[in-house]
């Protein structure tokens, strides 16, 4: 049963709905294109097509200038071409910013108006802090029949305070955006004759620039809900609300838009419910503290080993062994904790086979060491083996030369059949080491091949296919990863990794899922394809029809839920009613055709207590059907659910995510994949969770 959640919220997004101030204008139309024109088709213009103009011409191009030589003047009524009135009124609110000093403003890559306001307060020799706010008017989307203006808040840019002219000698390629005069472009996108003048060209600073000039970055882990919605109510209170602006808008509220009643939806009932072995629980540490795991690994006989530091073995014997073996106990912000060894957290029983142990001696060759080691390496008859790889490199410290170590020493153990878990050295004989536990032991038990939890929910005989996407930097394509799933469950069957320009293997795995789901569920009800981005219609879409066409599925309806990769910055939602403004987990609202905002969160109760990491910003949801008739809000609602689920299914560690790990659980295959020697997955790595 799905149902409007109960009024205790009230929910207000990040638009304000506006009328123009005349309904209609008249504008200059020219018949071939003009520099910074935006188009118009000719029946917007004309009762019948030009006779003298060339049938493939099927637009006419404004910049909203007074007429040149040459110009077509036509009355254009905004309500009946809402596409050119976007343009048109995007062009108002950019010059308006324009004339505003210190400001910069540009057009982002879709158009929108981009404002950087400097922050007064922050004070820095090497930088000037900017607030940015993108400012994007479209029609239609979740007021009825209404223009809309959606201001976001996009956290903050540092450029620095020397322009290129202060830079000598400096490596030009590590430019990206450039500030000059207030308007930002790219390095390699600078027009000629204002590239001319270094003096007026500042850095804005990327990730590799901050190290450049020493800038830390400290990030603060907070609810960003009261402060993104503070600084968007300053920003239109000093800008939006004021006689200028509305001069030129006839805004319909003087703040944001309330959602109706009637336009704010729940998720399932209890569709939060996990299933334990013992019980039901919403929140998985709990659950397996309370419940214990659903299901142990109980096919083979359970070793684990170390792969370690030679130098390193009493220190890893006293902190890590000791701790998974007796139980971990210490003193965590002066109170005394503990937790259970991993065979009770985990209900499973294993042994550490001592004779399987790698140890090296050189952190300079860790990988050379521990394959010369594994060559060796001799499995037990109906052992299933798992390694701990204690490493004495940060993930993140790029430039050692055994960085790759990580995913090479992975790679080499999946074609022995061995799954394994990587843990820094620095953070075992640290109190808050105690907060890693859980997650450790979760995803141990995972790869180990147990079911830590599941859904409680009804099963449905349908198959689901997730498919993320990561880009390596220095890679000119990304990887797909995809993932397979047979149930509603959640749990899977099969993973594999593919360079997106390679639809047709993508559709080609697809394939041999289905073939496998026939045979195990005669009666499946429809594909469902949990996508990371827009799926094409042509390159990605086509290649499964027509492949479901040669399997003799043609019937079998293709429903593609596109679930974005990160949180919405863009549009959000705050409940007026909370001291935290974050809407309610599973609230949603649609915010256009066939789309949905899903607050998918832990505030499961009014009085939920949460950390900082607990309050996520909402997904976008958009939905497409090979047959388009089957999309009902009905069935809209029934997949929204599906997500929401799917995202508590996530067993990496006992936090919640806030999106579904059909497209998570990829997306890491498709990062540490590209890393790998070979081109293919062993078998054994398309039916295991080592990626976790």
């Amino acid at each position: 049963m799905y149902f409007s959640i109960s009024m205790s919220q009230s929910i207000q997004l990040n638009i304000i709905p506006f009328k123009p101030v005349k309904d209609k204008q008249e504008f200059a139309f020219y018949g071939e294109r003009i520099p910074d024109s935006f188009s118009i088709k000719w029946d917007k213009l004309f009762d019948e097509f030009p006779e003298d103009r060339e049938k493939a011409k099927q637009f006419y191009y404004s910049d909203f200038l007074p007429p040149k030589e040459g110009a077509i003047l036509k009355e254009i009524e905004f309500k009946k071409a809402t596409n050119f009135a976007l343009h048109y009124f995007s062009h108002l609110i950019f010059n308006y910013f324009n004339e505003i000093e210190e400001t910069v403003v540009f057009p982002n890559y879709v158009n929108d108006v981009e404002v950087w306001l400097e922050d007064k307060n922050a004070k820095n020799s090497t930088y000037k802090l900017y607030n940015k706010y993108t400012l994007k008017v479209q029609y239609n989307a979740v007021v009825p029949k209404s223009f809309e203006l959606m201001i976001a808040y996009n956290g903050t840019s540092k450029v620095l305070r020397k322009s290129i002219a202060e830079l000598p000698d400096f490596d030009t390629l590590k430019y990206n955006l450039i500030n000059c005069k207030g308007t930002v472009y790219h390095f390699d996108n600078i027009p000629p004759h204002i590239k001319q003048d270094q003096t007026t060209l500042f850095p804005v600073l990327s990730n590799p620039l901050k190290k450049e000039f020493d800038v830390i970055e400290m990030l603060k882990k907070e609810n960003r809900f009261p402060v993104f919605l503070r600084l968007l109510q300053e920003f239109c209170r000093d800008y939006i609300f004021v006689k200028e602006f509305k001069a030129m808008f006839k805004l319909q509220t003087d703040g944001f838009y309330t959602l109706p009643e009637e336009k704010v939806f729940k998720t399932k009932y209890n569709s939060n419910k996990l299933q334990f072995r013992n019980g039901q629980h919403y929140n998985p540490g709990l659950g397996m503290l309370t419940h214990k795991p659903l299901q142990s690994f109980t096919e083979n006989h359970l070793k684990l080993f170390f792969i370690y530091n030679k130098e390193d073995g009493p220190f890893i014997k006293e902190h890590l062994y000791n701790a998974m073996v007796k139980g971990w106990k210490g003193m965590v912000n002066n109170k005394e904790k503990e937790a259970d060894p991993l065979h009770i957290y985990i209900n499973q029983p294993f042994n550490f086979d001592a004779s399987k142990q790698i140890a090296f001696t050189d952190n300079t060759k860790i990988y050379e060491e521990v394959k010369a080691q594994m060559d060796n390496f001799v499995a037990e008859p109906g052992v299933r083996y798992l390694a701990i790889y204690v490493t004495p490199i940060a993930k993140d410290d790029k430039t050692h030369p055994q960085h790759d170590a990580y995913y090479k020493i992975k790679e080499l153990l999946l074609y022995k059949g061995i799954t394994s878990q990587v843990i820094y050295k620095e953070h075992i004989d640290k109190p808050e080491f105690y907060y890693f536990i859980p997650n450790i032991y979760v995803a141990l038990l995972a790869k180990m091949g147990g079911i830590p939890w599941r859904l409680a929910s009804t099963n449905e005989d349908e198959l689901i296919v997730g498919v993320g996407a990561f880009k390596p930097q220095g890679y000119a394509h990304r990887f797909l990863g995809s993932a397979f799933c047979f149930s509603n469950e959640g749990v899977f069957e099969n993973f594999d990794c593919f360079r997106d320009d390679e639809p047709v293997m993508l559709a080609g795995s697809i394939r041999n899922a289905v073939e496998q789901f026939k045979e195990k569920k005669k009666n499946a009800k429809r594909l469902i394809i949990h996508f990371y981005k827009e799926i094409s219609d042509k390159t990605e879409l086509q290649p499964i029809i027509d492949m479901l066409d040669d399997l003799g599925e043609s019937d079998m309806p293709v429903i593609v839920v596109t679930i974005n990769k990160t949180d919405s910055k863009e549009l959000l939602g705050f409940d007026m009613n909370s001291e935290g403004k974050m809407p309610m987990s599973g609230t949603y609202t649609s915010v256009g055709y066939n789309k949905f905002l899903l607050f998918n969160n832990t505030r499961y109760f009014e009085n939920s207590m949460l950390s900082a990491k607990d309050y996520h910003f909402p997904i976008k949801l958009s939905f497409k059907s090979s047959k388009p008739e089957l999309l009902t809000m009905e069935v809209m609602k029934e997949l929204i659910n599906q997500v929401y689920q799917f995202s508590r299914m996530y067993w990496k560690s006992v936090s919640q995510q806030n999106l579904p790990v059909t497209t998570i659980y990829p997306e890491m295959v498709a990062e540490i994949y590209p890393h790998f020697t070979y081109d293919t997955l062993p078998d054994f790595g398309k039916s295991n969770l080592w990626f976790l």
